[in-house]
């Protein structure tokens, strides 16, 4: 009888034991379990800021300039010309001067699609074109004016040594801008009173809550007239005898390519890779172009935005080459 209570309980005391083993064993793979999700996860995440590192350090970036045959240089310019965009006076100028400082660069072409942009920018581009022509004259300069080469765009390439375009560009727009809007009457029906304090007699001259005065008209008038003629003349010296006597051809059109080689505003028909095939000798395109890390186009946009509402608030609007 003692025997059979004996294995009995041996018995029970076996199966209790066995439950404790299964458990202690779940426990343990349930641990090792959630060590290699953890170990997954580190990774991941160390994946992830490795990756985030890459993009945004220049010290990942990849130069696609590193050529080491002959080459043409290509610089890209789209877009609005304005500070702070990414066509630039600052970016172009640094794409421009390493294509003419690179050994390997038989020719530079500067691939234009912007209707314009910023008198000021334009300008300081032309400048440096003119001076690296002088530095590296063996290094000649080529505008390839793609969908619109216009007002500013049109400013910078008449910089370069020759032009070409499609037939189809539209090329020209050599004139100047200031637009706005006047809200007097509107105020007036909505029983909004416009409360403006200022020292200068002529210091609210562009506010468009206040009439304007015909003397300021004139004054503002007067600016334009004189950035235009700055255009004119930076134009004449670029294109020299090549251009043809029209008399609208500074008055602010646009042509299209074909009325533009008439007119000697471009010097052919031809895209990029024939003009580096056919007018450089040297197929191989490198591309130049300034590219932001996305930090600084983060940077650009916050700066740009605070600009404009700056602007906005005082009542400032720059004159524009479009």
């Amino acid at each position: 009888m003692l025997d059979r209570e004996q294995a009995s309980r041996e018995a029970e005391s076996g199966k209790a034991w066995e439950v404790i083993e299964r458990t202690m064993l779940a426990s343990v793979q349930e641990q090792r379990r959630a060590r290699r999700w953890g170990i997954f996860f580190k990774l991941l995440v160390f994946v992830y800021l490795f990756g985030a590192i890459a993009l945004f350090s220049p010290l990942f970036s990849v130069d696609g300039t590193a050529a080491m045959e002959p080459h043409t240089a290509v610089i890209e310019l789209r877009g609005p010309i304005a500070d702070q965009q990414e066509a630039s006076a600052d970016n172009l100028i640094t794409s421009l001067r390493e294509a003419f400082e690179d050994d390997n660069t038989r020719g530079v072409v500067l691939r234009i699609n912007s209707p314009g942009g910023s008198p000021v920018q334009s300008g300081y581009v032309y400048d440096e074109i003119v001076r690296l022509r002088g530095l590296h004259p063996e290094t000649r300069v080529y505008a390839v004016i793609t969908d619109i080469g216009a007002s500013g765009a049109y400013y910078i390439a008449a910089a370069a040594d020759e032009i070409y375009a499609d037939k189809a560009s539209l090329v020209g727009s050599i004139g100047v801008t200031a637009a706005g809007f006047g809200f007097v009457e509107t105020l007036d029906k909505l029983g909004v009173e416009r409360r403006v304090y200022a020292s200068g007699d002529h210091k609210t001259f562009l506010d468009p809550f206040q009439p304007e005065k015909p003397e300021e008209t004139e004054f503002w008038q007067d600016v334009l007239g004189t950035v235009h003629q700055q255009f004119i003349t930076q134009v004449k010296a670029g294109r020299g005898e090549r251009l043809k006597e029209h008399p609208d051809l500074f008055s602010g059109l646009i042509w299209s390519g074909e009325q533009a080689l008439g007119l000697g505003l471009i010097d052919g028909f031809g895209s990029t890779s024939e003009v580096a095939r056919d007018v450089i000798g040297a197929e191989e395109l490198v591309d130049f172009t300034h590219r932001e890390s996305p930090i600084e186009r983060f940077a650009r946009q916050i700066g740009a935005s605070m600009g404009n509402t700056l602007a906005t608030h005082l009542g400032l609007s720059a004159p524009l080459l479009r």
